[in-house]
């Protein structure tokens, strides 16, 4: 039986296809191939069947949909019950997928070989499995979760099987074909650069030039950046005449020496957002010595010999990065921060940073925007994960390595479920030396995530997450605060329209105030006033004044305010729930240490080492000791030495927690821990 899912997913006998009913019976059935073997729990299936909102009889019905699925499967597949969950053992029939991957393998490694015809024709045999859209027939969830990366594997694979064909010589005969691949993917810069040298060498000089300029605009327009570091040097070998001699990319082969990191590190400094962090200039790309142009360009560019490396760099060079988040503001110091610690300055020590904050202040957005800002320093390629499943668990380091290492352009070696010590290895040999940018998205666990950190000082890593986590020595801290009130209004005027915050600013200022900073909040109330053309801002000023409903009305489509912050509190523990519930009776007034054991009924001391331990989790905020909340931006970092500091509630944190059923008294387990 043979198993597709580069396309519509199909099981088949003897090649007809076996009659599966329903998109969720495809579902399951995709869900069970990708996972090559190993055991599927209950909880992913009920989420890639339905998502957030499964059925009370959940449990009932992915048993029949199995039971239906294995009785069509068998003798040739075996479909078993493995608590948690589900396994499927495929036999030995096609599984699409698998042959892809090696196919893919094989190509890339005979193009690292200079075996130009074998990679062509293997790359080309892999992409030939590809029959129509991905996983054309399963759930959005499933979609949602899967195609990104299949597809950024696909177009990868395109790219290097265009890197062979330059290397053949055949050039005049792809340029239809790379001119399609373009169009649909604007803004994957190597395979532009492929066509601009394929331009070149049919004499198309002007044309090839004119690819850059539209490359260049597109980039600027959709992601707010300049071209990287490769294309820019195809375009300036273009100008010279001798694209053909520059366009190869050096590749720093040194292997920096693996840190292995555990739990129980220092975190390391905090990451200061003012002017005192200064890791030296931005550098300047440095340009290869080249000969004379005139002694190596003619008027006749083709055909060219197959050579190493002709055309561009066969290295693989991924582009994870999720878009940008469109009308960004603000961060200013924050972004100045972390471009004087992403920017190279030759020092052998890790580039890392932690940032954290509490649920919608924008972690991630601040983060994918300071990535796209300083990605030209990063030529090898940008890497993303999403370490956390929709439901809040954290995921296996051994999927999302699985994830990382097929975006480098490395297969898993051996049979499912893969071995973590050997994944790390593959890992961590793939990326040393290379120049790579990794961001790590909703970190939970510093075991987790220890081994998701590249080797070697020439990568960088941003990780994002709501607690400090025991990164390594050496990493940076970078705590996210709430926008600051003219920042927050222009947030909401990029939102809902500057020409209506510009009429009524005084309502503009009151919705920018209940939404307290929180870009989450804010964008949540612009999309309404967006959506709502007939609507005032007073109007909604007014339904946000009412504090019972203000949590209500910060909503939108399927995104809510409170359910960001209902998954939020939920990953914490029941100790800190408790303690905020007890904390609330104090309102929305900043509070000592003091004020706090007295609510708690505790001693002074370990009342405030409860209650650091809150703000170590951003789930309370440190007041500035002026008391204003436009000096609250600074964070902790601006006044270290205070004796006796003060702490509140975020406004929309507060009126979440009061929202709650009383609490137990603080467990006895928590005060004997603080």
């Amino acid at each position: 039986m043979d198993f597709h899912l580069l396309g519509p997913v199909e099981a088949r006998r003897a090649g007809e296809p076996i009659a599966l009913s329903g998109t969720k019976a495809h579902t399951l059935l995709a869900a069970l191939v990708l996972a090559r073997g190993r055991v599927v729990p209950d909880s992913r299936l009920s989420r890639l069947l339905w998502g957030t909102a499964p059925p009370a009889t959940m449990s009932a019905q992915i048993y029949t949909y199995v039971s239906r699925l294995r009785k069509l499967l068998e003798p040739e597949a075996t479909l078993e019950r493995r608590p948690p969950g589900y396994a499927l053992r495929t036999g030995d029939g096609l599984v699409d997928i698998v042959e892809y991957e090696r196919l893919d393998r094989l190509g890339r490694q005979a193009l690292h070989e200079h075996r130009y015809e074998d990679a062509g024709n293997m790359l080309r045999d892999a992409l030939a499995l590809w029959q129509g859209p991905l996983l054309g027939n399963v759930t959005e969830f499933l979609a949602e979760e899967e195609i990104p990366q299949w597809e950024e594997g696909r177009a990868a694979t395109l790219e290097n099987r265009m890197e062979a064909e330059l290397a053949l010589g055949r050039h005049a005969r792809i340029v239809a074909e790379l001119t399609r691949l373009v169009a649909d993917f604007p803004l994957r810069e190597r395979m532009r650069a492929q066509l601009m040298t394929a331009l070149y060498r049919c004499g198309r000089r002007a044309d090839a030039l004119h690819v850059f300029h539209e490359g260049r605009t597109a980039l600027a327009e959709q992601l707010g950046v300049d071209p990287g570091v490769d294309l820019t040097r195809t375009h300036q070998a273009a100008l010279r005449g001798t694209l053909d001699l520059d366009v190869d990319l050096d590749v720093d082969l040194d292997v920096s020496p693996v840190l292995v990191v555990g739990p129980g590190l220092d975190v390391g400094p905090v990451l200061d957002v003012g002017p005192g962090l200064d890791r030296g200039a931005n550098p300047e790309p440095v340009e290869r010595g080249t000969a004379d142009p005139a002694a190596v360009h003619t008027a006749e560019p083709e055909p060219l010999a197959p050579r190493p490396h002709a055309g561009l760099p066969v290295l693989r060079a991924p582009a994870m990065l999720p878009p940008a988040t469109a009308g960004f503001t603000g961060r200013g110091r924050e972004l100045a921060a972390l471009r004087r610690l992403l920017t190279p300055d030759g020092r052998a020590t890790p580039r890392r940073c932690l940032i954290t904050g509490m649920a919608g202040i924008g972690k991630t957005a601040l983060a994918v925007h300071a990535a796209y800002q300083n990605r030209a320093h990063f030529p090898d390629g940008q890497l993303y994960a999403d370490l956390t499943e929709p439901d809040g668990t954290a995921k296996d380091p051994r999927d999302v390595l699985a994830h990382l290492l097929r975006a480098l352009g490395e297969q898993p070696s051996g049979p499912a479920p893969y071995d973590l010590d050997d994944l790390v290895r593959a890992y961590r040999t793939s990326t040393a030396g290379r120049r790579i940018l990794v961001l790590l998205d909703n970190a939970t666990d510093g075991r987790r995530l220890a081994p998701l950190l590249p080797s070697g000082a020439q990568s960088a890593v941003l990780v994002t997450g709501h607690t400090p986590l025991a990164v390594t020595v050496g990493a940076a801290t970078l705590g996210v605060v709430p926008l600051s009130p003219q920042e927050s209004l222009d947030l909401l005027a990029a939102t809902a329209g500057r020409a209506r915050t510009e009429a009524e600013p005084g309502a503009a200022r009151t919705i920018a105030e209940h939404c307290g900073g929180l870009p989450l909040a804010l964008r949540l109330a612009g999309a309404r006033l967006a959506a709502r053309s007939h609507w005032s801002l007073a109007r909604l000023a007014g339904r946000l004044a009412e504090t019972d409903t203000r949590l209500d009305e910060l909503a939108f489509g399927e995104m809510e305010l409170r359910d960001s912050l209902a998954k939020w509190l939920a990953r914490t523990d029941e100790g800190n729930r408790c303690l905020l519930a007890r904390l609330s009776a104090l309102g929305a007034r900043s509070f000592s240490a003091a004020s706090a054991a007295a609510v708690l009924g505790l001693p002074d001391r370990l009342a405030e080492d409860l209650v650091e331990r809150l703000t170590d989790s951003a789930l309370l905020e440190i007041v500035h000791p002026s008391g204003g909340a436009e000096a609250a931006e600074k964070g902790r970092a601006a006044f270290p030495h205070r004796s006796h500091p003060r702490y509140r509630f975020h406004p929309l944190v507060l009126l979440y927690v009061q929202s709650l059923p009383v609490e137990r008294p603080v467990p006895v387990t928590l005060v004997q821990a603080g």
